[in-house]
């Protein structure tokens, strides 16, 4: 598996954007792990993207979403 830096090699856009989608995939299983990563980020950030995962540019949800096929949003992967 290549690793990425996901400062470098995710668009803050698309981050925010693939957050998002994964957020919504996760309403519809909110008993499971990620769901509550989500949750946990957005109660505690208040959905301030500057404080989201540290400041980093994408979680670790986003970051293997990107992994698996750059550029294309979410739903289609």
């Amino acid at each position: 598996m290549k690793t990425l830096n996901p400062v470098e090699v995710i668009p803050k856009e698309l981050a925010l954007k693939l957050c998002g989608e994964i957020r919504q995939e996760n309403r519809r299983a909110w008993y499971t792990l990620t769901a509550g990563q989500c949750w946990g980020c957005m109660t505690f950030t208040k959905g301030d993207p500057a404080k989201m995962c540290g400041g980093v540019v994408g979680c670790n949800l986003v970051m293997a979403c990107y992994a698996r096929n750059p550029g294309t949003p979410a739903a289609d992967r």
